[in-house]
């Protein structure tokens, strides 16, 4: 842990993989990930366990399902993580491709499980969701479109990116999958920020983001019945809000304790979109904040190495990973708490999922590749010696 003290060491190029590996790669994010897990691991002992008394399953059959797939996702995030960037873009956009083509074959091939929207193919033993692996695709597409324009006689990155946002929207918006289409669009908006985008443009973006959101309440039942039902004051407690609530209420500072909490029995989500309410209603708001703090580690540390990077496209791709990481968090525990409209959002690493947490995994592997110590200069560096030109 010499990086925790000292800071990060920079590689000597006649290192084997592991110890290059080891020796650039930012610990405090990668602990914090594997403490992330951990919890969702104990988590799932107390909310999946009633759903599968419910269906006539084994009692632990989710938890060993999210261990064998939450596994996966570890060996891919540190087998990823030891990548170069430019395998890292290789990656991102063969990743990106495929997911791309599933997910326009959803309305052809895809099943909605009975929960009315069509995102997911079903495998037989798992489903397979493309939105999930289509993010960190696209955000390493994005980077690497808008990186390219800033070259002399480089494509029109921005432009082409802006058209592929486009077509990703509206088909997540068919199936329909508002908060996959808010999340890209965020972290599409912050990589375009971060490249340089004139002020003039986001706030036309914004406009548009926000007529487009007019246009769905009006025309479309589902989105119109969660903006209703996050705005009126009234909640029913019969619902899955009205029951999370009230759980986070009872948990108070210390939770009721172990085992103890009665919300898992009463929500159908309770091992995925509503893993918190089951935590603060066990362990309280100081499990909560450790859960936040945790995220937000990842996230502050990632974009401080990021801003010292010299290299376009693997600050702006990483940027994208790390804000669409962080946000999902930030949705998805603000749903809980009401104060953002039901979304249907897992909680990474924490939430039950395969598809969710495999590619949780992969966005933090392509993360940590590109945040580790290289042996160049700061772009601060670049900065200076200019001035002292």
């Amino acid at each position: 842990m010499t990086e925790m003290v000292h800071g990060a060491i920079p590689a000597r190029a006649s290192e084997p993989v592991l110890p290059r590996w080891w020796r650039t790669i930012d610990k405090w994010s990668l602990t914090c990930i594997f403490i992330l897990f951990g919890m969702g691991l104990l988590l799932a002992l107390a909310a999946s366990v009633p759903l599968a008394t419910r269906n006539g399953l084994p009692q632990f059959y989710y938890v060993e399902r999210q261990m064998f797939f939450g596994g996966m996702a570890m060996v891919a995030m540190v087998s990823i993580s030891m990548m170069s960037p430019d395998m890292v873009r290789r990656l991102g956009v063969m990743g990106f491709l495929v997911a791309f083509l599933a997910l326009i074959l959803l309305p052809v091939a895809g099943t909605d499980f009975g929960k009315g929207a069509v995102r997911w193919y079903s495998l037989g033993f798992a489903s397979f969701q493309p939105s999930e692996f289509l993010k960190p695709g696209f955000m390493i597409v994005t980077g690497w479109l808008m990186a390219s324009s800033q070259e002399v006689n480089g494509p029109p990155g921005k432009r082409i990116s802006f058209a592929l946002l486009i077509v990703i929207a509206g088909f997540l918006s068919m199936q329909p999958d508002f908060g996959q289409t808010a999340l890209i669009l965020f972290g599409w908006s912050v990589i375009y920020f971060v490249g340089g985008a004139p002020m003039v443009l986001i706030a036309t973006f914004i406009g548009a983001i926000v007529f487009a959101g007019t246009l769905f309440y009006e025309s479309s039942e589902h989105f119109a019945r969660r903006i209703d039902g996050f705005l009126n004051p009234e909640l029913d407690p019969r619902t899955q809000l009205g029951y999370a609530t009230n759980a986070i209420i009872e948990g108070g500072f210390f939770g009721v304790g172990v085992g103890e909490g009665q919300v898992k029995w009463s929500l159908p989500d309770a091992h995925t979109d509503f893993i918190i309410a089951v935590a603060a209603e066990e362990y309280g708001l100081i499990l909560v904040l450790c859960i936040i703090a945790l995220y937000a580690t990842v996230v502050v540390r990632s974009l401080f190495r990021l801003m010292r990077e010299r290299d376009p496209f693997i600050r702006l791709a990483g940027t994208g990973l790390a804000c669409i990481f962080g946000v999902q968090a930030m949705i998805n525990m603000g749903v809980a708490v009401r104060l953002l409209p039901a979304k249907g959002m897992t909680l990474p690493f924490v939430s039950y999922g395969g598809s969710s947490v495999i590619a949780a995994g992969i966005t933090v592997g392509m993360l940590l590749a590109l945040t580790r110590s290289r042996p160049q200069g700061e772009i601060g560096d670049i900065l200076f010696n200019k001035r002292g030109r």
